[in-house]
């Protein structure tokens, strides 16, 4: 018998489902996020659902709110669960689920509304999981595009804003006009230094409306970086389906993640903030050591073992991690050239870190996927592999293995794996990287040109032997028999 998740079930669920451990009603909102898909929901959620459970923290309640139709698509679903989610643990030693209930209300996805609410005095900290690109970056400068038809159709029209930076502003004034104290805007992205992404976005945007109302933000407004982490699958039928059939609940919105979080946060709150190092959350001074370990170790890694696997025919990541030739390459490649590279950090030992992340490569529950390591090359390898390549060569180290990487990469562009299946490309630079890998793997001469998307690491003698080598190892030998020659130290 399977029960339909919403506020009247909580007193009547199975042993095997954990519920709120506090009456939802004495809670208060303190947060508005902004962007309520499955990762905030799985982290940030989850963290002030267990602060809650210890008796603390009750007016920092959660309040969704979005502005694009996929939030409106997600209130619709949670809204009949008084926003309830069920969170499934996906651990290989045993599945477990808890009912999340630190949401408490979701803004109607209307500018106006989500403007009003962020009016309100109690509200304290804005949060955001709007992705990666949702900031509005130019993509020749690194700064705020001001320029965009979103942003601009914002700018002529500040007072009716439709983009999250333009709403953002015009609450910002809205407060200082009634004397209220701004809020602290926390971005919850998976993206470097994500404070100063989301200050960028939200001063630039001020900027283009008057310098003085950009200087004002710029002096009283936090944006606290924060390095967070926890691999989280897309939810469809097979999620649903595992929480009717193995929990007994019909929820139209569920959640399944992995057991593995982390949040590392700057400690910059002016008008306070939860007491969440009390479930876990690492504050610190500067955040930006732990994101570099994150990207060069967990994301770096990601890239190592994503072109190898799909060439060799692996579809998940943790049967690519069952193969000795991935796993042995990732390990070697790691404690060779990208562990050297991370900065120490006080208390924390690298060595551990990859061996967890290889632990959580590995677990089967998770079903990660190869080709979705493998998306968007042209925007990933330059955040998680070709600055570590720079780094190696500015200290005269060597870089065998992170050109064999590269080298990988390129041979994936050609578009078929190592038993002649094709691969399909997506990236929104296909098809300059498959003129590069052409020129590569394909053409007679034995030129070829690196493309402006290795950045100064395209005419960096060392890096183009390195390449060249590593290229022309796979070509013949094939990708498998390179990696035991790299793995045996003869390449």
């Amino acid at each position: 018998m399977t029960q339909k998740l919403d506020k009247t079930v909580l007193n009547s669920l199975p042993n095997s489902i954990s519920g709120p451990a506090y009456e939802r009603a004495d809670l208060s909102p303190g947060i508005v996020h902004i962007g309520v898909g499955n990762f905030h929901r799985a982290h940030q959620a989850i963290y002030l659902d267990r602060l809650f459970a210890l008796g603390e923290g009750h007016d920092w309640a959660i309040v969704g709110a979005g502005l694009k139709p996929y939030d409106a698509a997600m209130r619709e679903r949670l809204k009949p669960q008084d926003w309830l989610t069920t969170v499934v643990e996906l651990d290989p030693k045993g599945l477990s689920a808890r009912i999340c209930g630190s949401m408490i209300d979701f803004v109607d996805v209307d500018p106006a509304a989500l403007l009003r609410r962020l009016a309100d005095p109690g509200i304290r900290i804005v949060s955001m999981t709007i992705t990666e690109g949702g900031y509005y970056v130019d993509p020749n400068s690194g700064g705020f595009d001001s320029a965009h038809p979103e942003i601009q159709a914002d700018l002529e029209n500040p007072d009716h804003p439709g983009t999250v930076f333009g709403v953002l502003v015009a609450a910002l004034l809205k407060r200082k006009a009634a004397g209220v104290a701004p809020f602290t805007v926390m971005s919850c992205d998976n993206l470097p230094e994500n404070g100063h992404m989301a200050r960028q976005a939200v001063v630039g945007f001020a900027r283009a409306l008057s310098s003085e109302t950009a200087d004002w933000i710029a002096e009283n407004v936090a944006f606290p970086n924060g390095m967070v982490d926890c691999i989280t699958p897309a939810t469809g039928d097979r999620e649903r389906n595992l929480v009717r059939d193995t929990f007994g609940l019909e929820d139209a919105a569920p959640v399944v993640c992995e057991p593995f979080r982390q949040w590392v946060l700057e400690d910059r709150f002016p008008t306070g903030r939860p007491a969440l190092e009390k479930v876990g959350v690492e504050f610190v001074r500067d955040v930006a050591p732990y994101e570099l370990m994150k990207l060069r170790i967990l994301n770096g890694g990601h890239a190592a073992i994503a072109y190898a696997s799909a060439l060799l025919g692996h579809y998940f990541v943790h049967d690519a991690m069952a193969d000795p030739l991935i796993r042995d390459f990732l390990r070697k490649l790691e404690e060779d050239e990208i562990l050297p590279t991370v900065p120490e950090i006080p208390g924390v030992s690298f060595a551990d870190y990859l061996t967890t992340i290889m632990e959580r490569f590995s677990n089967p529950a998770v079903g990660d996927t190869i080709p979705r390591l493998c998306l968007d090359g042209s925007n990933r390898q330059p955040k998680f592999i070709l600055p570590t390549i720079r780094d190696r060569l500015d200290r005269g180290l060597p870089i065998s293995g992170l050109a064999l990487e590269t080298a990988l990469w390129c041979r994936y562009c050609r578009g078929t794996d190592e038993a002649g299946n094709e691969i399909r490309l997506e990236d929104d630079n296909a098809d300059k990287l498959k003129d590069w890998a052409a020129s590569v793997y394909d053409s007679a001469s034995g030129e070829f040109e690196m493309p402006d998307l290795l950045g100064n690491l395209a005419g960096e003698p060392a890096f183009l032997l390195a390449f060249r080598d590593a290229a022309e190892n796979i070509a013949t030998l094939g990708v498998a028999e390179t990696l035991k020659a790299y793995l045996k130290g003869q390449v």
